[in-house]
Formats: C-alpha cells, sequence, structure tokens
C-alpha cells in the first residue's frame, strides 16, 4: 500500500485480546501503539521524567523504566507520578522488585521468563499485578532465552524462542493469570519474524514488536523496519518499540514514520525529489523545514516539496498540497489546482496555510472546499 492511503490501512489485522495499560488499548482491534523505553538511571527522577516528556512530545503512547532494584522502587513510583503517559516497570531477576513496582502505581509489568524465577516467585507476582489490576508483559529475548530450550533446539531458534513464550504463557494461566501481552525479540531479523509468526499462529495474545539491539542511525531504523514492517504487513504486532542506542523521542519517530508508512497511523506524508541536475533549489533545506511544520497537523496529508521540471508540477498537483520549487520561486498548489507563485523564502509558509486549511476539512467534511 502506497502512503497515498495513509491511515487507511487495508492490512488485515491479527484477532487479539484487548488489554489495557493506563488508558491506552493493546489488542482488541486498538490502533497499533508506539512504545519507547528511558535510557537514564531510573534513580534520577528529573531526568528520567524529562525522557519522557520529550517522548510524548515525539507521538509515543507508552514509555518503559527499568527497575534495577528495590532501592529504585521509589524513584519509579514519583517517576510514575510525574508521567504524562503510562509507564511500565521493567524488571528482571528479582522478583519482589516487581511485586513493589505493582503496587507503586505500575501500569504494567515486563518481566522475562528466563530469569523470573520458579512458579512460586511468578506467582506473587502474578498476585500483586492481579491486585494492582494491571497487565503483566512477558518478554522472551535470544540472549536470555531458558537453558533446556537451547539445549533441546541445539541453540537459540526462532522455534525455541516461540516455545518459550508459549510455555510462560501456559505457566502464567495455569497459576490464574490472563492479562497477558507477550514480546519475542531478537537482533536477528529472520529469526524474530519467524517466532512471532509461529506464536501468533498459536495464541490469541497481543503482540509486542521490536527487534532487540538493533543499533544506532540509520541502521537500526532500517533494521528494525524492515523486521517490524514485515509483521506489521502479515497483521502481526498491537504495540511496537524500535530499539536504537539513541534518545528515547528518535525511537518513537522512527515507529511513529513506520506506522504512517503502513496506513496505520494518520498523520501527513511528505513526498520530496531525490534531486538531480536539473534541480535549481537547496530542496534538502526545503523539504526538512516542510517536514518540521508539518508536525502541527495530524490529519493524513499527502504533501509535496517538489524540485524538478520533469516530475515536479505533476507530482505537486496530485497531492493534497504540495510545491514545484525553481530558480528563487515556487508554485503552490493544493487539491490538484495550481494557485499562486511566491518567492522561495515563502515557499513553505505558503504550503502551510493550504496544508492547514485542507486540514480543517478533512476534520469537517461538510466545509466548503
Amino acid at each position: 500500500m502506497s502512503p497515498d492511503n495513509a491511515g487507511h490501512s487495508t492490512w488485515p489485522r491479527r484477532d487479539t485480546r484487548p488489554v489495557e495499560v493506563g488508558d491506552v488499548a493493546i489488542g482488541g482491534g486498538a490502533p497499533v501503539s508506539v512504545q519507547t523505553m528511558t535510557k537514564t538511571d531510573t534513580l534520577d527522577v528529573a531526568a528520567t521524567v524529562a525522557q519522557i516528556e520529550r517522548s510524548a512530545a515525539a507521538g509515543a503512547d507508552l514509555v518503559r523504566a527499568a527497575v534495577p532494584s528495590i532501592e529504585a522502587v521509589d524513584a519509579f513510583e514519583r517517576v510514575r507520578s510525574a508521567s504524562p503517559l503510562p509507564v511500565i516497570a521493567d524488571v528482571h531477576f528479582d522478583h519482589r522488585i516487581a511485586v513493589a513496582c505493582a503496587g507503586a502505581g505500575a501500569d504494567k509489568l515486563r518481566i522475562n521468563p528466563g530469569n523470573i524465577g520458579d512458579d512460586q516467585r511468578l506467582a506473587r507476582v502474578i498476585e500483586a499485578a492481579t491486585q494492582a489490576g494491571i497487565p503483566i508483559r512477558v518478554g522472551v529475548n535470544s540472549g536470555s532465552l531458558e537453558e533446556d530450550i537451547v539445549e533441546r533446539h541445539g541453540g537459540v531458534t526462532a522455534a525455541g524462542l516461540a516455545e518459550s513464550a508459549a510455555r510462560t504463557v501456559e505457566r502464567m494461566r495455569r497459576l490464574g493469570f490472563e492479562e497477558l501481552v507477550v514480546s519475542i525479540k531478537a537482533a536477528d531479523v529472520p529469526m524474530t519474524v519467524a517466532a512471532n509468526r509461529a506464536f501468533a499462529g498459536r495464541s490469541d495474545l497481543p503482540l509486542h514488536l521490536g527487534i532487540t539491539e538493533a543499533g544506532f542511525g540509520c541502521a537500526a531504523a532500517v533494521k528494525s523496519a524492515a523486521g517490524l514492517g514485515v509483521l506489521l504487513a502479515d497483521g502481526i504486532g498491537d504495540t511496537i518499540r524500535v530499539s536504537m542506542t539513541d534518545p528515547p523521542e528518535d525511537e518513537v519517530e522512527v515507529g511513529i514514520w513506520l506506522l504512517r508508512s503502513l496506513g496505520l497511523r494518520d498523520g501527513p506524508w511528505l513526498i520530496s525529489c531525490p534531486t538531480c541536475g536539473r534541480c535549481r533549489v537547496d530542496l534538502a533545506t526545503l523539504a526538512r523545514e516542510a517536514e518540521a511544520a508539518l508536525r502541527e497537523l495530524r490529519a493524513p496529508l499527502k504533501v509535496a516539496v517538489m524540485g524538478c521540471e520533469v516530475n515536479g508540477p505533476g507530482e505537486a498537483r496530485q497531492a493534497d498540497v504540495g510545491l514545484a520549487a525553481g530558480r528563487g520561486r515556487a508554485v503552490i498548489f493544493a487539491r490538484g489546482q495550481q494557485l499562486r507563485t511566491v518567492p522561495i523564502g515563502e515557499a513553505v509558509e505558503a504550503l502551510m496555510q493550504e496544508a492547514r486549511r485542507i486540514a480543517e476539512d478533512m476534520q469537517d467534511p461538510d466545509a466548503p472546499h
């Protein structure tokens, strides 16, 4: 599906059970949500809350924070109280931390079946989550797969990852808990895709998607988009995190662009030509200015910023709103009509005037065009 249909996805969605994380629904046909994780020391409450606020401004729906010790639970509680987003407590090794976080206001717990402990310890976590009325995410990672599964499969495999998730879900159901989200992640894209497909074929639980330890910058964005995009196009995935060695707001931005590209989230879609020797304007700067300005809008507009006499006018005319730039000037288009020519320094503001008008029309279908 092309970006022309952004916000109107025709991908089939896998039917899953709904789970509530604060005021955000996961599964059950709810929109695919975007998560990130704080990268500060959770004991530094001010810095952690500041990261969450930047993530919220970038468009995040949920945020996760590591709680590595009992001493960090008090800080987690203060972070949760100040957060504009639901906050998930990420707990490993010590079940007592998970129990304490449930009582400290966590909107969800994330535990790892490979290190949380035996059924007695897991039962205490389940009891705390039940009393708090919050779900639990079972997070299976290739780096911490249970030893018996690794031995049986001859190493870390997609089948082993799916088995680990299914086995832990069965453990939790046996202990009386159903409010579950599952994630199965590896740094290897084909393994992650295969494992999630295998689990999705045997369960109706909502899935959290991610490629773990993906790296940073462009490489991490492409790697994550490759794996998550394939699964989302299969209808698999109810919430996502793009894991990057970059600020959390960068993760959010990549996640949102990924969902927009698949038509799974509304918002403007900017197209701009790659430029060539015919271009007579600094189109890269113009396109970046337009993209930044368009962030104020949520309507699914197709916006063209073009600098070529070959395809520029045609692409700008086919977009909801567009400009075709030449030497020192730009022609503004809206809904197929050529409107006016403006100096290049006024081009982005002229484009935005039309974009705002059309966005308002989309919100009010009875408005005159």
